[in-house]
């Protein structure tokens, strides 16, 4: 039976007023178009439909202002109605749009053959990823045949700062993204700051000094995994690939010793491949 390893709700649905809040000097910024794309944001995998109510409560939006959103997006297909169950699912729209930007990062096939590899000589999950605002999001997942395994497919979103992916990605970011994306963090939660200041700094030391990021027990306590960031080139985002798995199957020395310098080749195959 499979383990069901899900992101937190915070990591998942993130937190778009306070995100929003960091934009409010940019005079270039759209709210309106934020907060539509806040509630298509919203939604969670295996959910069939949210109420007005609840896209509120999670957007932290005004019932009103998320009625006209929603009268809106259903309007141009990217939501659907669901009159019996009093709310709305995403749209076909919306479906077709994800599909057009998934087959753009060609990366994903030419990654795919190396990361089902390592899933099956790790027997663990190998997830390839992309930034999304703070966190990281899923654009391809493979796993191996552990009867234990972590709960993640393309689309699921996890931490930024407490991830092995998202660690990853901040170590091969320009460092002006990098600056820009910490200072959002700290206007966020000024008191979380100097500890998240300190465990960035950690993952940025770990990266340089193992090749690799690595969380053992960060994003949640029951599960280790490491990352490797990697630039595709062609116009394409810094990316990040990671390899992890419940401590119960995953030992950290096998992960370490034999994983790490796998993984570390295929994010160095993929460097670069785009622009070549």
């Amino acid at each position: 039976m499979a383990l069901s390893l899900i992101a937190p709700a915070a990591d998942r649905a993130g937190a778009p007023e306070d995100e929003l809040a960091t934009a409010k000097d940019d005079r270039h910024f759209v709210t309106a178009l934020a907060r539509g794309l806040d509630v298509l944001a919203c939604f969670r995998r295996g959910e069939t439909a949210l109420a007005n109510s609840e896209i509120a409560a999670r957007c932290g939006l005004a019932r009103s202002t998320v009625s006209r959103l929603t009268h809106t997006l259903t309007r141009l297909g990217y939501l659907h109605a669901v009159p019996d169950a009093g709310g709305y699912r995403l749209g076909a729209a919306l479906a077709a749009l994800g599909a057009t930007a998934l087959a753009g990062l060609d990366v994903r096939h030419l990654a795919l053959a190396g990361m089902r590899e390592l899933a099956a000589f790790s027997n663990a999950s190998v997830g390839l990823g992309v930034r999304d605002r703070l966190s990281m999001r899923y654009i391809e997942c493979c796993r191996g045949e552990a009867a234990i395994a972590l709960n993640m497919d393309v689309g699921s979103r996890i931490s930024m700062t407490r991830s092995a992916m998202g660690r990853a990605w901040l170590a091969v970011c320009r460092e002006d993204e990098r600056r820009a994306i910490l200072d959002d963090l700290r206007s966020i939660d000024e008191l979380a700051w100097p500890r998240l200041r300190d465990s960035v700094a950690r993952a940025l030391d770990d990266y340089a000094a193992h090749g690799c990021a690595r969380s053992f027990g960060d994003w949640q306590p029951e599960v280790r995994a490491i990352a490797v960031g990697f630039r595709p080139g062609g116009g394409l985002p810094p990316m990040s690939i990671n390899c992890g798995a419940p401590t119960a199957i995953l030992d950290e020395g096998f992960l370490m010793d034999a994983v790490r310098p796998r993984l570390i080749a295929l994010a160095s195959s993929l460097d670069g491949v785009m622009g070549s």
